[in-house]
């Protein structure tokens, strides 16, 4: 496995070795009523909850993890739990408290770890982008963090320069002796490109996909909308990778390799007993990331993280609810397996704690650019 650690120098893309990014047409399912959306997965998870006795089962899919990652959990606590020679692996961060001179604490980190500007900075705990931002320099540092009420965890982490992104779901039954990759979806944030007359208004209500749902991209823009960006000038549409945020996805499953496999197996088993959820990473070119190399993780998410490949343009609603109760119907029988080895599961009212403690606090925080 330390083989499998080690990282080769990354290779520079080639033209032609970039992950797709033509996903920009808007898919009917895409911005449906979560109620349509997850509605069946809830009635999904009871009747699980009532075949295995325990509602809260799936949440020992990942027993080191509160509530298995459902929610609530601190991505920070996750990372740390990354063993020692799988660090290389992950994106330098550090969590520090918001509040008075929270500024000067995320330098010292920053000097710490050896990071430049431009920085991420996100909530130590939250979920779908809330709150993450890509920042440029010490005065849009500051800015940020006095958007914070004080005493709020956040994280500020290596921006990773490769241009693609992925979300990689992972799953290993207790016992086998390698997991295996359910799904890979690549992520894309959809980008106009300045013609030197239209403003950038203009040029987001022309655009297929965030000229139909304006109401995603605008408000992130509102201040540069009368803006009339140069000839041939790109401008993405938004940062953080996530589908409720704007980013568009395309399932790219059936480029997962058995190099890749080994390489996130041999990863997350460095972790306890962790066996079913997400790893988003970015990545050199399609070429390195099949190979297992040239990429770096971002976050490491648990039984919450959706199957995001389920949001790819094309996808029927059908489609989308077999991948949910597929996805969570194994977290269930993980859970299971390690409650016979003696585990035991905090019950639903747990769940239902760290849920409501999580969407206080995204409350708080500031819009994701």
């Amino acid at each position: 496995m330390d083989a499998l650690l080690s990282d080769p120098p990354p290779a520079p893309a080639t033209p032609g070795d970039r992950a797709d990014r033509t996903a920009d047409t808007l898919s009917p399912n895409e911005f449906l009523s979560p109620w349509i959306v997850y509605g069946p997965l809830v009635l999904f998870w009871i009747l699980l909850g009532l075949r295995y006795r325990d509602f809260a089962a799936a949440t020992l899919a990942n027993p080191h993890i509160p509530a298995g990652g459902l929610c609530g959990e601190s991505k920070g606590d996750i990372l740390d739990q990354v063993g020692p020679a799988a660090r290389a692996w992950i994106a330098p961060w550090q969590v520090f408290a918001t509040g008075q001179g929270s500024d000067h604490r995320a330098l010292a980190a920053m000097d710490r770890l050896g990071l430049n500007f431009p920085v991420v900075l996100k909530p130590d705990i939250g979920c779908k982008g809330a709150g993450v931002r890509l920042i440029d320099g010490p005065n849009a540092l500051r800015a940020t963090l006095d958007l914070y009420p004080a005493r709020i965890a956040v994280m500020v982490q290596h921006f990773i320069p490769y241009e693609d992104e992925a979300g990689i779901f992972y799953s290993r039954m207790p016992g086998e002796a390698r997991g295996r990759i359910l799904s890979m979806t690549f992520k894309s944030a959809p980008a106009v490109t300045g013609d030197g007359i239209s403003t950038l208004r203009a040029l987001v209500l022309a655009h297929p996909r965030a000229g139909k749902v304006p109401h995603i991209y605008l408000p992130r823009l509102a201040a540069r909308l009368d803006e009339v960006p140069e000839t041939g000038r790109r401008i993405p549409l938004v940062f953080t990778g996530n589908h409720s945020k704007g980013s568009s996805f395309r399932d790219a499953t059936h480029l997962v390799t058995p190099a890749l496999t080994r390489r996130i197996d041999a990863i997350l088993r460095t972790m306890p007993d962790f066996h079913h959820g997400r790893v988003d990473l970015r990545f050199a070119s399609v070429s390195s990331l099949r190979e297992g190399r040239a990429f770096q993780i971002i976050e490491i998410n648990g039984i919450g993280s959706e199957p995001i490949h389920m949001w790819a343009p094309g996808t029927t609603l059908a489609d989308m609810y077999r991948i949910q109760f597929r996805f969570y119907g194994r977290a269930f029988r993980i859970g299971n397996r390690m409650k016979r080895r003696g585990h035991r599961s905090r019950g639903a009212f747990d769940m239902l704690r760290l849920w409501r403690r999580q969407s206080a606090l995204i409350a708080l925080y500031p819009p994701s650019h």
